[in-house]
């Protein structure tokens, strides 16, 4: 693939699966496409499927509370999701969706290149920790038991470091979450933090 925009064209033609029968747009990316920090969510919801842009509705304002108060915007992140199109009723992916799309994320990631990858829930966490292969999300613990803590990983040859965290969703439906978060993103402060003290283009 040479570059995002080519992906991203690829993406908005895709039938692949049933989902793309249902779908309003394909919700492919947005942010700094050469950012060291790559956020990954697992599907887009209403609002995104009806505007065709990642994280637009209630959880996506509380993403951007939650960068702000790290001193990040979009300017310094890309945020994207393992599924570019919306499930019906915002139910769960299926194994065969995330099959045929994690090609998509995996050329996603080679392209934007990122240093530091922040999943966001359950199903972005487990496949980006089983290395972008559903096959062996089942072996991967949950998001509960693994938030806030950094590992690093390799895909495609490239070391990266991987911070899970709870879906910014989950605040909105349990708003005891909202102290875990902001200490979890404080945590992917002092990993960027780390980061850029270690590699000086970061």
């Amino acid at each position: 693939m040479q570059n995002i925009q080519e992906l991203e064209s690829i993406c908005k033609t895709c039938m692949k699966c049933e989902l793309s029968k249902t779908r309003t747009n394909v919700v492919f990316g947005k942010g700094n496409i050469k950012a060291k920090i790559l956020f990954i969510g697992e599907a887009p919801g209403k609002n995104e499927d009806i505007q065709g842009i990642p994280f637009v509705g209630a959880a996506g304002k509380e993403l951007d509370k939650l960068l702000n108060k790290i001193g990040l915007s979009l300017d310094d992140a890309y945020i994207a999701n393992i599924l570019k199109c919306r499930p019906p009723e915002n139910r769960n992916p299926n194994n065969e969706e995330i099959k045929l799309c994690t090609p998509y994320l995996i050329e996603q990631i080679k392209l934007i290149n990122p240093e530091v990858i922040c999943t966001l829930g359950n199903y972005s966490t487990k496949l980006i920790l089983a290395k972008c292969n559903p096959d062996n999300m089942k072996s991967i613990e949950g998001i509960t038991k693994l938030h806030g803590k950094s590992k690093i990983i390799v895909l495609d040859e490239k070391e990266v470091k991987v911070i899970p965290i709870y879906h910014p969703a989950a605040m909105l439906y349990n708003p005891k979450l909202r102290e875990t978060m902001s200490i979890d993103f404080e945590k992917i402060k002092e990993e960027i933090n780390c980061e850029k003290k270690n590699k000086k283009n970061f």
